[in-house]
This record gives C-alpha cells, sequence and structure tokens, in this order.
C-alpha cells in the first residue's frame, strides 16, 4: 500500500475543497473496497478524507419521500423501521449482500461507489483497460464466467457488485451530490456507466463532488415484491445474476412494474419497455417471459458465462412467480 495524507473533514465544503485541489484524493467511509483496492495497489490514492463526521448519517422522512444519508450504514439501513415498512426489497436485497461485519462498516454512499467487479481488474499483472487504459480486457478471452452479457463493450465485460444498488435502480432513487458547482441530483438511471469507451469510468460523479443523501420516492411497492439472487454460494458471494422485482396489482392485473437486474451488466440493468409490456397482464409464465425476453434482447454470452443468460430468464420468471406467491421453480 502507497503513502498517504489523511484529513478527517469538518464539514461538507472542506472535503470539496480538498476533492477539488487534488486529482488523486478520494473520500473514505467505511472502507470496505477502497482499502481492499488499496492493498492490491489499484488504487494508489495520495489523499484520503474521511467523511464520517459530516452528520450525512440520518434517515428520515423527506417531502413525503423518504432520505438515506450517505455515511448511514448498510445494516442501519436494512433494518431501519422507516426502510422495513416502505421499501422492504431494498432491505431485503442489502441484507443479501456481503456479510453482517462488512453491512455494519460499509455506507449507502459507499456502496454506490463500489468498484466493478472483474478477477483481472484487481490483478496488476494482467492487462486491465479499467486500470490502465488501452492495455486491453483480459476477461474477454479470459476465465469470464462472472462477467456481463449486457452492455459491455470490446473494451471492458466487467460487472456491478453492489445488490442495494440493484433495488435501488428498480425503485427509481435518486443520488442527491454536492460540489463546487453547488447542489445537484441525479437520477437513480444516470449514475453508474456502461463501460463503451470510458470503462475507468463507472459512474457519473465528477471529481469535486460527494453523494450527500439518496432520496426513495415515495412508491414502494412494499406489498408485493421479490429480491432473487443466484450465487455459487448462500453466504457472502457475489451475484451470478440477482432480480429486484417490484409490481402493483388490481386484482390479478398488473398495473406497474419495476424490474432490475444484477450481476449481469456494468451497472444495474433496466428497460423500461419490459416492464410497460407487463402493464395490463396477469402474473403467469407466459407473460414473464415475455418480459425477460425484452430485458435480456442484445445478450451476449462468452466462453464460460453463457449460461447466465438462460439464468437470468429463469430469474426473471421465478421472481415475479414468487412475488404473487406461486410456485417459483422453473
Amino acid at each position: 500500500m502507497n503513502k498517504f495524507a489523511y484529513l478527517d473533514a469538518a464539514d461538507v465544503h472542506t472535503a470539496v475543497d480538498t476533492l477539488a485541489a487534488n486529482q488523486n484524493a478520494r473520500c473514505i467511509a467505511g472502507g470496505t473496497n477502497l482499502l481492499d483496492l488499496m492493498k492490491v495497489n489499484v488504487m494508489r490514492p495520495d489523499e484520503l478524507i474521511d467523511v464520517n463526521h459530516l452528520s450525512l448519517s440520518n434517515i428520515e422522512e423527506y417531502n413525503g419521500d423518504v432520505r438515506l444519508g450517505a455515511t448511514a450504514t448498510n445494516a442501519d439501513t436494512a433494518y431501519h423501521p422507516l426502510i422495513a415498512q416502505r421499501y422492504p426489497l431494498l432491505s431485503k436485497a442489502i441484507l443479501a449482500g456481503a456479510s453482517p461485519q462488512l453491512r455494519n462498516m460499509a455506507t449507502d454512499g459507499g456502496n454506490l461507489m463500489q468498484r466493478t467487479r472483474c478477477y483481472y481488474f484487481y490483478d496488476t499483472a494482467t492487462p486491465c483497460n479499467k486500470r490502465e487504459p488501452g492495455s486491453g480486457c483480459s476477461a474477454i478471452n479470459g476465465f469470464n464466467r462472472i462477467h456481463a452479457i449486457l452492455g459491455q463493450s470490446e473494451q471492458c465485460i466487467a460487472t456491478h457488485p453492489s445488490d442495494m444498488c440493484v433495488a435501488l435502480a428498480a425503485l427509481e432513487a435518486v443520488v442527491n451530490v454536492y460540489g463546487k458547482g453547488g447542489d445537484r441530483s441525479i437520477p437513480f438511471a444516470d449514475f453508474h456507466r456502461l463501460p463503451g469507451d470510458t470503462p475507468w469510468l463507472d459512474n457519473n460523479l465528477q471529481q469535486d463532488e460527494i453523494i450527500t443523501s439518496i432520496d426513495l420516492p415515495s412508491k414502494g411497492f412494499n406489498q408485493y415484491f421479490e429480491y432473487i439472487k443466484l450465487r455459487d454460494r448462500t453466504s457472502y458471494a457475489f451475484a451470478l445474476v440477482s432480480v429486484a422485482m417490484g409490481l402493483e396489482l388490481e386484482g390479478d392485473v398488473i398495473s406497474d412494474a419495476r424490474i432490475a437486474l444484477g450481476g449481469v451488466a456494468h451497472k444495474p440493468w433496466r428497460k423500461p419497455e419490459a416492464e410497460d409490456f407487463l402493464k395490463g397482464k396477469t402474473v403467469n409464465k407466459e407473460t414473464l417471459a415475455g418480459a425477460a425476453d425484452m430485458l435480456l434482447q442484445g445478450a451476449k454470452g462468452y466462453q464460460y458465462n453463457n449460461f447466465k443468460i438462460e439464468l437470468a430468464k429463469r430469474a426473471i420468471i421465478r421472481a415475479g412467480l414468487q412475488v404473487v406467491n406461486k410456485e417459483g421453480i422453473v
């Protein structure tokens, strides 16, 4: 690990000014991802800005919505009465991720800032466009079992590791940030990036900006919801495929739907047209299969992860059936 300076930021303005003045400074809260990357020399910041004392840890109602402070921990969020009652989809997704020890340390803002998951990104002995632009993508012709089947490019096929973010995508959360240009709010769908020709950019946060909070819209799909995470083992493993689904039903008919996929792309994956397809229809295998086909349109597998395409389709169908307490094994 390289040497670095440490600043315990007294306020948000100090943190932002420091980020603006030093392009190689990074914020740290729980450190559950950043410190791992520093230990293996993937990230080498020369200054860490501790944001744990910035009074950004509240979880509270705000203009009819619920606001998550950026430094609220994942554990506090998952078990908070407002979240458990109004957004149980989010609670379930958070509790499917990491381990209790990590959830006690990891923060909500930090969860959004996780770097994408790839063996080769973490291995500095191998080429990786995310670490060294122009060096190549070792995963495309390497062991790519955990890698992306959607939204990838010839530059990068890494996947986003978060469970929490999949639920936030389905809930259409809003990320609030502050920087030298003042406050701005970013729809969750626009926060993370696909790799394209700039795979080293995981999100659209500017260097001089800091996440201050995350807003959850009032519609929480708290009656009909499901989060399914398919992985190699049931504890402390990243998703091969995950599905966050929320439905609103009028009798047996779907009046509104949200579906987001994890483990399949560089960011949580949604297609509003697949959700629109479900509206006005009943929940059954055929209807869900149609939505799944739309969500997975253009999916491309590689040597070791072709199975993910069929796995994702089955997971979407299973999630929808489990939402309405039907048999979900397909």
